[in-house]
């Protein structure tokens, strides 16, 4: 199958028997998997200090693997960004080294499209994904899978019930994005693409509605949502609620922001911090459509 390689850009891994049953999942899946001899390494909250994280991307991008997967997200790569070694990365990724990860990762993915118009993989960690107690999401392994084989040329889902928009056509846009917290770091720096007409897909964790409203508000003062075609929502997950909110609650930021949009707003997109998750492809030329509740986003082969 693939050769993997695994290694640890940005926290520590705490849970290092979720660790050792992904490999091992990924093993008896029959893919060689080669693992980064400090994807263990400690230092304060990260996995290392910077020279040994930088060090451990740059071995992941000389390693010829077919597949580099960060083993968590947590903190630690916007601290790198200055000095990645951008040359290498872009070098192994049209050599056909494809790296995969999300959370955190979304800084390392879109300081390399900014820099190097490269494509990586938004989609699972080792231990989030392939470390589970229970077995895998088998959507997720899927599109892994698909990856793993070079075939997965598309996806689609069904968005929620309402409110949804009238029937949308984008067609080659860029598509782009990640998680929104991490994003909006990256504003005003020569690390966030400055993509127009693409389409933009956010997702997060644990952040109140009213922490993604800011966001998404900062985003948008900024110009970035209204020079998209269509923005996607992903899924935003481990917040809670209190009775102070008085009904302020999700629906609440995205129906605001629908009146302050004149793009389409889709929903529901599987993907984010949780086990039902698509593979995307950061910086690939997709179309993008929907048919009632259906949405379908289309890259073709890559």
């Amino acid at each position: 199958m693939s050769h993997i390689y695994i290694f640890s850009p940005s926290s520590a891994v705490r849970d290092k028997t979720a660790f050792k049953r992904g490999i091992k999942r990924l093993e008896t899946q029959g893919h060689h998997v080669e693992i980064d001899p400090d994807a263990l390494s400690s230092h304060l909250r990260f996995a290392g200090d910077d020279q040994t994280r930088l060090k451990a991307i740059g071995r992941a991008a000389a390693s010829g693997a077919n597949i580099a997967m960060i083993s968590r997200g947590g903190y630690g790569l916007t601290r790198l960004l200055t000095q990645l070694p951008y040359q290498a990365i872009a070098k192994a990724i049209d050599k056909g080294t494809q790296f995969v990860g999300l959370s955190d990762f979304t800084a390392f993915q879109l300081a390399v499209y900014a820099k190097t118009q490269r494509i990586t993989w938004q989609g699972p960690a080792l231990g989030e994904d392939f470390g589970p107690e229970n077995e895998p999401d088998e959507i997720m392994q899927a599109c892994f899978e698909d990856l793993c084989l070079d075939q997965g040329e598309g996806t689609g889902w069904r968005m929620p019930v309402a409110p949804m928009p009238k029937n949308v056509k984008v067609n080659n846009a860029v598509l782009w994005g990640g998680n929104l917290a991490v994003l909006t770091s990256l504003l005003g720096t020569p690390y966030f693409p400055a993509i127009k007409g693409g389409v933009l897909f956010l997702e997060d964790i644990g952040e109140h509605p009213y922490k993604i409203e800011r966001m998404l508000t900062q985003l948008l003062n900024a110009g970035v949502l209204k020079n998209q075609k269509a923005l996607v929502l992903g899924q935003f997950t481990d917040f809670k609620l209190v009775a102070h909110d008085q009904g302020f609650q999700l629906k609440t930021v995205i129906d605001r922001l629908r009146m302050q949009l004149k793009i389409p707003i889709l929903t529901g997109l599987p993907f984010g911090h949780v086990a039902t998750k698509v593979l995307l492809p950061l910086g690939a030329r997709v179309d993008l459509a929907t048919e009632g509740r259906d949405a379908f986003l289309i890259w073709g082969h890559i």
